[in-house]
């Protein structure tokens, strides 16, 4: 069926008691969403991961000799509920043992105090010791463990400070890496150039995590990506760095430290803290401690501050966040709330106007190195990034603007909005996609060093981000004749369909999350809803449907050897992606998207909101995995309201990008 063939296509006649029951339901969850509103305006939701950032809190003031008995027993009960029943932790919830994550839990808890012999503690020993114990963690683990020494230095791949002084040239260089790797390893330069002990006040050593004594292990393990001829070169490489690096010049290494230094006191961001991620902060707050920064300098205070920040206490329970969210969760409630229309799209207005003085238009951040003529006009994720602003967030905050500008026909978003699409522009790769912080940050042999077996130290263009840059410039009022930008990132989409015909989703779970995102962009875009790659792809969802009626995926797609879509339980937000990816291209009536909307009406609480404790959010696949607190309050509410209001249209098709 062509474009015009939908939009002309009559509504299937609903009985006026399932609106009438529709229309509650969303006025129940926009009347919740409401409640959470701030005064100021904004939204913003808890970001939880897995065990491993409430650990790392615990680890961090135990190195700087600190001790917190209510925090510490709140992260306690915390990880300790969150253990599973295979006697460790997993990456996100009911998953499988991750030995990292189980290891950095442990050491939290005997921090805490929590005794070797409790049951909880040998469950959790014994399931370490029988995936090989501790030395089989990951780099980042064993880098922690070396802070305190747990395991010797060796146990780490060097990676020599001096690559602060390396000319831009360098096959290995701070620029060619991504956003979060970048402000992460800076501070860690410093730490693994000095090489320093923690505190440690409790003096906990954790010998029994180890199958053959630390200080006897010759080769540690390597990452499934370091395997083959980068590998090789690179294994090879840190050996030799292993020998020489007690030999490197003491001159030279003063020197590449204090461009460490300065690189990290440029860019603190306030109480936001270095890249507004935690283990950026953490690794400053150390980092100051070893050098001999007092406490009471203001930027030991502020890195404190900004760590401090990321704490959610809720009750008898604690747990760190790895970053706050407040632009994402303010743009997508306010898409939210003008989808619910009437006296809802007030409270989109007051959190549009929250955001609008948080654009960045003064800041040319660490994305200038590879686009320096770019101006910048871009949001961040969190309160405040100034230096990583991040395209998706953008987009969609530009999206809502454009949407709440076409209802009041205010133009006071109109330069927010141009400055935006400028700078979004700008940062398109080579190969016409957008990634999240960067342009061409490609260099995908890094992924191959010792260092990088987490696999995650680049930021590529992707589909979920291309899509919703597309679908920007779409609602924009572009074609794809007269924007060669909006052109070549629609060829990018097209190229990137997975044979089975969905997306891949690099920042949510997974095939569906992209999926969505690509079918709102082409939809969004003039794209044909009866090509060939939209059939495939409503195919496709419509396959994968769970017999209660929602959409359910896991992390099992993000596995290197994938073969195909893995099914897992159903949830509120994934299921609400794929009713609005299949109404994006033209299947309002279709059977799957009136079951899939039957699950949600039916899955609602009394509350207004959905139940969700899985995981839908993607931090590095395979690596680290997000619970967005937010999600189930705006997305199902979303996937109703364009429902009702598709249904309500003498058109099947909603030409706005999201």
């Amino acid at each position: 069926m062509s474009l015009a063939a939908v939009a002309a296509h009559q509504p299937a006649a609903v009985p006026a008691s399932v609106i009438d029951d529709l229309d509650l339901a969303i006025d129940r969850a926009a009347l919740a969403l409401r409640r959470e509103q701030r005064g100021d305006g904004h939204f913003a939701f808890d970001l939880e991961a897995d065990a491993t950032i409430p650990a790392e809190y615990v680890m961090l003031k135990h190195f700087l000799g600190e001790t917190d008995p209510v925090i510490e027993r709140k992260i306690g009960a915390y990880l300790r509920r969150t253990q599973e029943a295979h006697g460790g932790w997993p990456l996100l919830h009911g998953g499988a043992l991750n030995v990292s994550a189980s290891v950095k839990a442990y050491v939290a808890l005997r921090m805490i105090g929590d005794s070797v012999e409790a049951p909880h503690m040998a469950r959790a020993r014994d399931a370490i010791l029988a995936a090989g114990g501790a030395a089989h963690s990951n780099v980042f683990t064993r880098t922690s463990l070396a802070l305190f020494g747990m395991v010797p230095w060796r146990a780490v791949p060097v990676m020599p400070i001096e690559i602060m002084s390396a000319p831009a040239w360098f096959p290995f260089h701070i620029y060619r890496i991504s956003y979060w790797a970048r402000d992460t390893l800076v501070p860690l330069l410093v730490l693994m150039a000095l090489k320093p002990k923690g505190v440690n006040p409790r003096g906990i050593l954790i010998p029994e995590l180890f199958v053959t004594p630390p200080e006897r292990v010759r080769i540690w393990p390597k990452g499934t990506n370091q395997v083959g001829g980068w590998g090789i070169i690179f294994g090879a490489l840190d050996k030799v760095l292993q020998a020489a690096e007690p030999y490197f010049p003491k001159g030279k290494r003063q020197s590449a430290i204090d461009k460490a230094v300065a690189f990290v006191r440029a860019r603190l961001n306030g109480e936001d803290g270095l890249g507004a991620i935690y283990p950026a902060m953490a690794n400053t707050v150390m980092m100051f401690r070893v050098l001999g920064v007092p406490d009471d300098h203001p930027d030991a205070v502020l890195a404190r501050s900004a760590v401090d920040k990321l704490l959610a206490i809720k009750g008898e329970e604690a747990f760190c966040q790895p970053a706050l969210s407040p632009v994402w969760d303010t743009a997508l409630s306010a898409h939210a709330l003008i989808e619910a229309g009437g006296d809802h799209a007030e409270a989109a207005d007051r959190g549009l106007a929250w955001l609008k003085p948080l654009q960045v238009l003064d800041v040319k951040g660490d994305w200038a190195e590879q686009r320096p003529d770019v101006r910048p006009g871009g949001w961040a994720f969190q309160y405040r990034n100034d230096y990583y602003p991040d395209l998706d967030d953008t987009a969609v905050v530009a999206m809502a603007m454009d949407r709440a500008r076409g209802q009041s026909g205010d133009a006071g978003f109109d330069e927010s909005i141009a400055r935006a699409r400028e700078w979004v522009v700008g940062l398109q790769s080579k190969d016409g996609g957008w990634a999240a912080f960067d342009a061409d940050n490609t260099s995908t042999y890094l992924n191959y060093i010792p260092f990088a077996d987490h696999g995650a130290l680049l930021d590529p263009p992707t589909s979920d981000v291309t899509a919703r840059v597309v679908s920007m410039l779409a609602q924009l009022g572009e074609t794809p004749a007269a924007s060669p930008a909006m052109k070549r990132g629609i060829d990018f989409l097209l190229a990137e369909q997975h044979p089975e015909g969905g997306w891949y989703g690099r920042w949510g779970f997974n095939y569906v999350y992209g999926t969505w995102s690509v079918l709102c962009a082409l939809n969004a875009a003039g794209f044909p809803s009866d090509a060939p790659q939209v059939r495939r792809a409503v195919a496709w969802l419509a396959s994968i449907q769970n017999a209660d009626g929602g959409w359910g995926e896991d992390d099992k797609g993000y596995d290197l050897d994938y073969k195909g879509y893995n099914p897992a339980p159903s949830t509120a937000s994934q299921t609400a992606w794929a009713v609005i990816g299949l109404m994006a291209a033209g299947e309002v009536d279709h059977p799957a998207v009136e079951r899939g909307v039957a699950y949600l009406r039916s899955t609602q609480t009394a509350d207004g909101f959905w139940p969700e404790e899985l995981f839908t959010g993607t931090g590095f696949p395979r690596v680290f995995y997000l619970r967005y607190h937010g999600y189930p309050k705006f997305f199902p509410l979303w996937a109703l309201a364009r429902y009702r209001n598709l249904k309500h249209s003498n058109s099947r098709t909603v030409m706005v990008g999201m």
